[in-house]
This record gives C-alpha cells, structure tokens and sequence, in this order.
C-alpha cells in the first residue's frame, strides 16, 4: 500500500482565491511557557485542499453537515476529457475542466470530481448534487486512468459551505 498526499500545507499568508480572507497560523501558547504548543486558525472554509457542499453556491441546497460521510471518499480515477469514463467513482482532473465537460460528466454520474474546474463547471456540478474538490496537489503522482481509494473528510461544520480536508489516494501494491 501506498498513500499519496494530496493536500496543500495551511499556513500564514499561503494563496487565496482573490477575495477571500487571508490565512493565518499564530502561536498562542509555547511548550516552554505553558507546558503545552497551541496555534490558532484563522482561515476560510475554501482554505488551501477544500471539499465544497452544494450550498456553497445554492443557498437551497445542502451543507456538509447535511451529507452522509460516505459520499467523501471512495474509488477514484485520475482522467482526462479525451478518454471514456468510468461510471460511479470519483473524477480528478489535471488540466482544468469546463463546463463543456458537464454533459459527458453527468452521463459518468460521479461520486466526486476534483481538479482544475472552472467555476461555471464546479457551479453545475453542485446544483446536479455532485461534491467538489479543489487544490489538490500531486495528482501527476497517481497513475492516469487506473483505479485508487480517495479520501478527502471535511470538519463537521455546522452549516459548512466547505472545509479543508487532509485529501488522500491510497494505491494498492
């Protein structure tokens, strides 16, 4: 078993989506002078490797919360838009998508599709009840159109648009 990392480092000042607040990571208390370390996290819920719920962008519809765990990991694939598509699994994308991919996508009925989206793409995917993941990083390290575990949990957010998730694939020997 091998288990690749798919998730951005949360730390102080690291990229945001232009407008979005700034991320911050503070010392709090010190081993040395509390006899224990805390940091305190000050950052959005589309912080760095996020999962968004449907009511990310319809405020009618679900928010993480409201989803049954199970629809947050699963088998997955890293595709393209030139190869057929395997149905009922997760989809990761490398290059970034649009939404001239939604019909071929629907038609595949994924758990979850991750990668570079564009928004209008990741929009329709939400509203057709479709969960979304975005900043993955090592998808190049997963071997191209062969089946992998995906797991990517959000925090248990009461009323969660999204969350950081600790995103990883877990490949077979």
């Amino acid at each position: 078993m091998k288990i690749i990392d798919l998730s951005q480092t949360i730390h102080s000042d690291m990229p945001v989506y232009p407008g979005d607040p700034e991320v911050k990571v503070s010392l709090v208390h010190t081993y040395k002078t509390h006899s224990w370390t805390l940091r305190k996290l000050e950052l959005s819920t589309h912080t760095g490797t996020h999962v968004d719920a449907f009511s990310h962008m319809h405020e009618s519809l679900a928010s993480l919360d409201e989803i049954p765990l199970e629809r947050f990991f699963g088998e997955a694939r890293v595709v393209s838009d030139k190869i057929p598509l395997k149905q009922r699994i997760g989809l990761f994308f490398v290059e970034e998508i649009s939404l001239e991919m939604l019909d071929t996508l629907l038609q595949a009925k994924p758990n979850f599709v991750g990668g570079h989206l564009t928004e209008a793409l990741e929009r329709a995917l939400l509203t057709s009840g479709i969960i979304t993941y975005t900043n993955l990083i090592n998808l190049e390290h997963l071997p191209f159109n062969c089946s992998f575990t995906f797991y990517g949990l959000p925090l248990k957010i009461q009323e969660g648009d999204g969350s950081p998730v600790r995103a990883i694939a877990i490949l077979k020997d």
